[in-house]
């Protein structure tokens, strides 16, 4: 598939993107590039007059997080406990259509002369704004401005208000406002990570339902059963005329155009679903929410969403000073990431978030490692909100730890929506069991952050105990008195079903600690709590006291002649790949080569030791990471968007700033400059939180262990500054990093530590900023 670079112009501009022609060639990336989301509805950023581009080259996708339907898995040769059913995010109907038409001919910009065109995309109102002038065939100059946005504060709705001007003409134009309910999902091909196996339109309709101004369509899906009401509200100059064809429904308004005198059409669109809703009550619902967002007004909900962004960018902005084009990178991945994540409690944030089909719309473990942390630090009640929908999917995932003889505990899917194991293929899905290590992990981070311990009565405990009870029933002590897993696969899934994989034995070890350690702090703090829970799920008392057996004879394999920590216990005995022979046009390896023949060499996808040096930082020594980065960086292709934030982070903390700044601009515009080449299917969320990691525990230096808070900033040499903000027990703390000091600002809280280089910082509402102006580490970069 065809891809292009960015469509930013010189000179950038930080706070927006801007595209200032309309050309084919970039149109697909720029739809994902552009779209706008609320973590909930995702609109692709498709014109709404639609696109007569080439075929392939345009994705008109809508798109509701959480929303799906499901399929049987179907295996040539089945086996006992392999993932039943596929879930997969749908393209629901297109409500954001608009035709215009001059007599008998139809706006396109693909036909006729395109004068002038600008499209912007800004990062603190929220609001897509698209602005052309076109000349018709038969020489009609016609002005166009549209807004586009879809509301922060009401997650059912969006909205679009169209601008139409006659520039050398006066005569009657006519605005159709559609709802199209024949969509489709993409099929996927033969790359794994794009669109799903559905086969055929997944709605059938139910109801159409229109008024003078309104139309909704009632549709269900054919196996998960879920209902969907999805309703349009124009509000135009005249009055128009309703009428509907199949799985489509519209109106259709006449008026004239006065030369120079611009008109206005309004159109507001909501979903409504049985997910959330009883099925009875959704058209009722869609009806309130249209009428109180034409009595709101379009101009009210811009107002809103900009309100919404202020609070946002006033806590969670990153801001640097000397590279516009990552300071621009660094916002746009943060925008994206508010616009695909669920808030919700009952949704996540998907591998493409909200803005196109790749991975079928499912979570993954990029959640807890590596977007959870953003949000803990910057928004922390959508963390919270992150760490309800793994409890929420608790009891299913003791169901799975069941179909996978586990007689205790709870397996959290690999690949999922609704809770359910949706991975087809185990040996990169099922055995990656460090996934449960990763859930825990995200909430002793939490804890650490919060000292929450009515969060972790109401529900992490349970989730921790439960998850770590696995360990005991996949693990065995060898013969010389190892704690061994084997069969699993680490995060390199270029790597699977091994023994010991280092990541995963290492969060293992840290989990069944975590576990043991939160026994004893509920028991003592909180008696009765901690007697539910244990009555609740059956814990033995003997129990904590295996996880600690296990956790210290947990086998870590390490290779004393090289100095490093080894990936699994066989992984050094392998062909090392032989990157020299292989054409750039290979890369990613997973669509050249059949899984064993890469299995059978030494060869990585992303991070898998190196990550296990940031998450467990404080386990190694400085000399231990500088050996390891050096190893596995040789053997490592980055063909996954996961890698080049961690090796950033990793190459930061042992002195190779170069390479930290490589790594680092490799991340923050990864999609903006589609270093993959396949943005235009959807954006890389985890990659975009990267970007903040790369800043907070990269450059910053920062790290949070057993609640303290440390750094050891670095300022690369091509910024005069770089600051941010992090939520921390209690607190709003501000750090600032320039050429000659580090400067931490207490925002919001009575009194808050730290350490700077080893040196203890302590801020108070009296005292509430310190300048430590020990000479920095320079970068040069």
């Amino acid at each position: 598939m065809p891809h292009a670079s960015s469509p930013h112009v010189l000179p950038l501009d930080p706070w927006c993107l801007r595209e200032t022609f309309f050309d084919p060639a970039t149109h697909f990336l720029n739809e994902t590039l552009f779209a706008l989301g609320n973590g909930y509805i995702g609109l692709r950023a498709t014109p709404e007059e639609g696109y007569s581009g080439p075929a392939g080259t345009s994705l008109d996708g809508t798109y509701l997080n959480g929303f799906y339907e499901s399929e049987p898995i179907v295996y040539p040769e089945a086996a006992f406990g392999l993932a039943k059913t596929n879930q997969f995010m749908l393209n629901v109907p297109n409500a954001k259509g608009i035709e215009v038409w001059l007599g008998d001919e139809r706006f396109d910009p693909l036909q006729g002369t395109l004068d002038r065109y600008e499209r912007v995309l800004d990062f603190r109102t929220g609001v897509l704004r698209r602005s052309l002038e076109w000349t018709s065939a038969s020489g009609k100059r016609l002005g166009l401005v549209t807004r586009r946005v879809v509301s922060l504060a009401d997650k059912h709705l969006f909205a679009l208000d169209v601008e139409l001007t006659a520039l050398n003409f006066s005569g009657q134009v006519r605005v159709v406002s559609t709802i199209d309910g024949a969509v489709r999902n993409q099929e996927a091909g033969d790359d794994p990570r794009i669109g799903s196996a559905v086969s055929g339109p997944a709605l059938h309709l139910l109801a159409v339902e229109q008024g003078a101004t309104m139309s909704s369509l009632t549709q269900r899906t054919h196996n998960s059963g879920f209902t969907l009401v999805s309703a349009i509200e124009t509000v135009a100059p005249v009055a128009g005329s309703a009428s509907h064809q199949d799985l489509a429904a519209s109106h259709s308004f006449t008026f004239d155009l006065d030369v120079m005198l611009p008109q206005s059409l309004t159109k507001y669109g909501v979903y409504f679903s049985s997910r959330d809703y009883p099925e009875a009550e959704l058209a009722g619902l869609a009806r309130d929410a249209l009428a109180k967002a034409r009595l709101d007004g379009f101009d009210a909900l811009c107002a809103r969403q900009a309100a919404y962004l202020a609070d946002f960018w006033e806590r969670a902005d990153v801001e640097i000073a000397g590279d516009d084009a990552l300071q621009q990178g660094i916002r746009f991945n943060q925008f994206h990431l508010l616009q695909s994540v669920g808030r919700d409690g009952k949704t996540n944030i998907a591998a493409k978030g909200v803005t196109g089909e790749g991975y079928e719309g499912h979570y993954f473990w990029d959640t807890e490692i590596y977007i959870f942390p953003f949000f803990l630090y910057s928004k922390p009640e959508v963390a919270r909100q992150l760490l309800a929908y793994r409890y929420a999917g608790l009891e299913q995932a003791r169901a799975r730890a069941r179909q996978m003889s586990h007689a205790k505990g709870a397996l959290y899917p690999w690949r999922t929506i609704a809770g359910e194991e949706c991975s087809a293929y185990f040996p990169a899905g099922t055995a990656q069991y460090h996934i449960n290590a990763d859930i825990a992990y995200s909430i002793k981070l939490y804890l650490d952050a919060t000292g929450d311990l009515d969060y972790m009565a109401q529900a992490g405990a349970e989730i921790v105990l439960e998850t770590a009870r696995v360990w005991i029933g996949i693990g065995n002590y060898d013969r010389a008195g190892r704690f061994c897993i084997n069969e699993v696969t680490g995060p390199d899934e270029y790597t699977a079903l091994v023994n010991n994989n280092y990541y995963t034995n290492a969060m293992a070890q840290m989990h069944l600690r975590f576990a043991a350690e939160i026994v004893d702090k509920l028991r003592g703090a909180r008696p009765h709590d901690f007697e539910r829970i244990a009555q609740a799920i059956g814990l033995d008392d003997a129990e904590p006291a295996a996880w600690r057996r296990a956790a210290g004879r947990m086998a870590l394999p390490y290779d004393a002649a090289l100095g490093i920590h080894e990936q699994d216990d066989s992984f050094l005995g392998k062909k090392p790949w032989d990157f020299a022979a292989t054409p750039k046009e290979n890369y990613p390896l997973l669509l050249n080569y059949h899984p064993l023949v890469i299995y059978r060499h030494q060869v990585c996808k992303q991070a898998d030791v190196v990550l296990a040096l940031l998450l467990l930082s404080d386990q190694f020594t400085q000399d231990d990471k500088k050996r390891d980065f050096d190893y596995y960086e040789a053997v490592t292709t980055h063909d996954s968007s996961l890698s080049s934030c961690i090796f950033s982070i990793i190459a930061s903390e042992v002195g190779y700033h170069d390479k930290a700044y490589d790594y680092f601009l490799e991340t923050a515009r990864l999609d903006l400059d589609d270093t993959h080449g396949n943005t235009h299917y959807g954006v890389h969320t985890a990659a975009m939180a990267g970007t903040w990691m790369g800043v907070a525990y990269g450059f910053a230096g920062m790290r949070v262990a057993d609640g303290a808070l440390r750094f050891a900033p670095t300022l690369p040499a091509r910024w005069q500054h770089y600051q941010f903000q992090i939520h921390i027990h209690g607190a709003l703390l501000q750090v600032r990093i320039d050429v000659a000091e580090a400067r931490y600002t207490l925002v919001d809280g009575d009194a808050l530590t730290l350490t700077h280089c080893g040196e203890r910082v302590s801020l108070t509402r009296a005292a509430p900023s310190v300048s430590v102006t020990r000479p920095l580490q320079e970068k040069k970069a």
